[in-house]
């Protein structure tokens, strides 16, 4: 993303820490794997940690029950995160220890003033609905698998395809809503009033 991109995202949290009195502001990230979320949440974290904000982040790989749980990850943000943070309660969530492929420990939400979720389907399954800034991020599926394999290698590459076809059905109804949507590989964001 731009810099100008991100200050435009950062800008637009802002904004919506000053709009309301709710907290923590809720951020979502969504696009398929290899889009460029978890690198813009730690961008966009940093960047708000600058300008004085307290921001945790909530990576949705830590929520999904293994290579075949996505959609049951979607549940899990729904109903142990964003549920409990926009009801004004503490929130945590069930991990998942991928290296043993097993539940792992219960894990906090720390308290923040600003709560980053990142991960495919953080804008799916109702969870569109309880975030204050909503953003898509895009690039075409070649890109995406090349920086996922170069991310993960071997650990990813024998589930690209499994993986790939859960973002079909979590997406079959067509791209989330987002406030905001950018192609990672043309640096072009756009709103989507």
């Amino acid at each position: 993303m731009p810099p100008d991109g991100e200050a435009q995202l950062a800008a637009t949290v802002l904004d919506a820490l000053a709009r309301t009195c709710r907290r923590p502001v809720l951020v979502g990230l969504d696009g398929r794997s290899g889009s460029g979320k978890t690198e813009l949440a730690e961008r966009l974290r940093a960047g708000l940690v600058s300008r004085g904000r307290t921001v945790t982040a909530v990576h949705l790989d830590d929520l999904y029950p293994g290579w075949s749980g996505l959609a049951a990850g979607v549940g899990v943000l729904r109903e142990h995160v964003l549920e409990p943070l926009r009801a004004g309660r503490e929130a945590a969530y069930p991990s998942w220890d991928w290296t043993a492929d097993a539940p792992g420990p219960r894990r906090p939400v720390e308290p923040a003033e600003v709560v980053v979720v990142e991960g495919v389907g953080a804008l799916a399954g109702g969870c569109a609905d309880l975030l204050d800034v909503r953003v898509w991020l895009e690039a075409p599926t070649d890109v995406r698998r090349s920086r996922a394999l170069g991310r993960d290698g071997a650990t990813t590459a024998p589930w690209w395809d499994m993986w790939a076809a859960q973002e079909d059905l979590v997406l079959a109804a067509g791209r989330p809503v987002a406030d905001m949507v950018v192609d990672t590989t043309t640096v072009r964001v756009a709103g989507t009033d």
